[in-house]
């Protein structure tokens, strides 16, 4: 019960220490006149994406990357289906789409997850563990594989910004920004988050050795639905200030982020990192088809409906149950070691 209670602080933490950061990044990106899709996509993106971030550093200083990673994961498959879900039905009207969000952001945000699964099997092929075992190590050569691809991912959001041409911000609301206070503001939440995800990750390894649940599945659930808070945060406010494109961009960028960097980070951390290919590869495709979904009811009439939202939650449903059925040894073991 220690370890539950410190987990809903904890998430709380979280949430605050989110907020700062989001106020603050949002209205440095307000200040800079930056274009709605680079605000959401990077800005929003990586601000909201500091809890997956901060859990990947200290899971892996603790050894315990695989909590980490699962909680990329999870965090992710959250993302696209819960996050987009809610900020569709907390606002009156359906949430607004466009074409480059769809077209651009969908196909680099798959990109990013193809190239992290090539990761993984490249480390399954040329460092593998064990005889016959579909296990193998990431290093950290194979991990900068996804910093370059991630690279290539802010040369076109600044080649967006380049072609932008902002409004003109009126004096008064100029003034109200100060800069200097925005960066300290956002500094603050920083430190809070990484404070929280400490505690959380402690208390959460301790409930899986408690248990006997693989580290990965608690990532997948526990931390991906406590780290990905922050997301929700920022894409229902925006959503409910009729920023739709904002709201979805930085669910797509921050998993982008969560993927090619955080994921990366952690294994540059520890050195070297085993990784479980049939694990992997079962939550990638539910990743992948997650996506698949998400872009199917945007691209009609480039709006998310009420209907279509509750219809990804049901979805999200479907895969929290059939983690936990798959954990209690009730379904066919399509997650080994679950």
């Amino acid at each position: 019960m220690f370890d539950v209670a410190i987990i809903a602080l904890a998430s709380g933490a979280i949430w605050l220490g989110s907020g700062w950061l989001e106020g603050a990044s949002d209205r440095l990106a307000t200040h800079y006149g930056l274009p709605q899709v680079v605000q959401g996509a990077v800005i929003a993106a990586v601000g909201s994406s500091m809890p997956e971030l901060a859990t990947v550093v200290i899971a892996g200083l603790a050894g315990s990357l695989a909590l980490g990673v699962g909680g990329i994961v999870g965090s992710a498959i959250f993302n696209v289906l819960v996050i987009p879900a809610l900020a569709s039905l907390l606002t009156d009207e359906p949430l607004e789409s466009n074409r480059t969000l769809v077209y651009k952001e969908a196909q680099f945000y798959m990109l990013a997850v193809s190239v992290l699964l090539i990761t993984f099997a490249l480390g399954v092929i040329y460092y593998p563990v064990g005889g016959v075992s579909l296990e193998g190590t990431i290093t950290r050569p194979l991990a900068l594989l996804p910093f370059g691809l991630y690279g290539l991912y802010v040369f076109i959001q600044y080649q967006d910004t380049a072609d932008h041409r902002a409004s003109t911000v009126p004096p008064a609301a100029e003034n109200d920004i100060e800069p200097g206070r925005q960066w300290g503001l956002l500094a603050a939440g920083l430190l809070v988050i990484v404070v929280a995800v400490h505690f959380l990750v402690e208390s959460v390894s301790a409930l899986g050795e408690a248990f006997g649940v693989p580290a990965f599945l608690l990532g997948v659930t526990i931390i991906a639905a406590a780290t990905s808070a922050p997301d929700a945060l920022v894409s229902v406010r925006a959503a409910r200030e009729q920023r739709g494109v904002t709201s979805l961009a930085n669910v797509l960028g921050s998993n982008t982020f969560d993927l090619l960097v955080a994921i990366p980070v952690g294994v540059l951390i520890v050195g070297a990192e085993t990784v479980d290919f049939a694990m992997a590869v079962p939550m990638f495709g539910v990743l992948t088809a997650a996506t698949i979904a998400l872009f199917t009811v945007l691209r009609t009439d480039l709006r998310l409906s009420d209907r279509e939202a509750f219809g990804l939650l049901v979805i999200y449903g479907a895969f929290v149950g059939w983690v936990i059925l798959e954990t209690l040894g009730v379904l066919v073991d399509l997650l080994p070691n679950a």
